[in-house]
């Protein structure tokens, strides 16, 4: 099978996807968002977990597994940042602090941090295809790796 360029995710389509669907989106989203994780972070020592495994234990665990798969995604995300050049400012313990204010707050942090995840992980993806492919996959990226 030849290898595709990995796509951005935009969050305004992710937010109104999930309203349109009744919050099917959202499975199939994270889904291909983990495999497209463990697809970049190759080699680092570290898996994302499956997101259908993940949504299951979140039901069995009364959500906070949730917040431990997102708290591992980001720091996943922010240690394999320097790997392709690309500076992320939000680690795991920031992604699940504005889940955890996001629960105070009507729930507002918790998309402050799904906008974090998906702008941290099209960072990633962006410089992994301009490496892997490149300007072909960049998405409108040129220069070296990590270069933007």
């Amino acid at each position: 099978m030849i290898p595709m360029p990995i796509q951005r995710r935009d969050f305004v389509t992710y937010i109104l996807l999930s309203i349109i669907t009744c919050g099917i989106y959202p499975i199939f989203f994270w889904y291909r968002f983990a495999q497209d994780i463990n697809r970049v972070c190759e080699g680092d020592g570290d898996t994302t977990t499956d997101y259908i495994v993940a949504w299951l234990l979140s039901i069995v665990t009364c959500g906070i597994y949730g917040f431990y798969w997102y708290y591992k995604l980001g720091n996943r995300m922010y240690n394999n940042g320097p790997r392709y050049g690309v500076r992320i400012n939000e680690n795991g313990t920031t992604i699940l602090l504005w889940y955890v204010i996001g629960m105070l707050l009507c729930f507002v942090g918790s998309y402050i941090a799904l906008y974090y995840i998906i702008r941290n992980g099209n960072m990633l993806f962006d410089s992994y295809n301009n490496y892997v492919f490149g300007s072909q996959g960049t998405n409108g990226y040129s220069g070296t790796p990590g270069q933007f």
